[in-house]
């Protein structure tokens, strides 16, 4: 588990609210649900990853306390650094990494439409 020192950004989890615009089509409107602090670590290494790097989308590891809060992200939830506005679409559900019970980890891509 990381230590309390490597939670050094603040994320700001929202979730999708879909509304229909009256034209048929349906609008996504993002939902702040929470701000926690959170590990954020680029991944690095894998080929996919490389190739995913040279389209300009970074692949990353965010950790988090586990608490109420932030056992209700899902998959289709995005984070966004409180201080420089990154997004941060998520493309897993959190995980218990190593059984604990401690924190959670799920996967994110930044540089891609959330």
């Amino acid at each position: 588990m990381p230590d309390a020192g490597k939670f050094t950004r603040a994320l700001r989890f929202e979730s999708p609210q879909r509304h229909d615009d009256g034209a048929g089509d349906t609008v996504v409107i993002w939902q702040e649900e929470f701000v926690v602090s959170a590990d954020v670590f680029s991944r690095m290494g894998s080929e996919a990853v490389l190739a995913a790097r040279l389209t300009g989308i970074q692949p990353v590891e965010i950790t988090v306390r586990r608490s109420d809060r932030t056992r209700r992200i899902t998959s289709d939830w995005r984070a966004v650094d409180a201080r420089s506005g990154e997004v941060f679409a998520l493309v897993s559900p959190p995980a218990d990494p190593d059984g604990k019970r401690a924190t959670l980890r799920m996967l994110g891509r930044s540089g891609v439409a959330s």
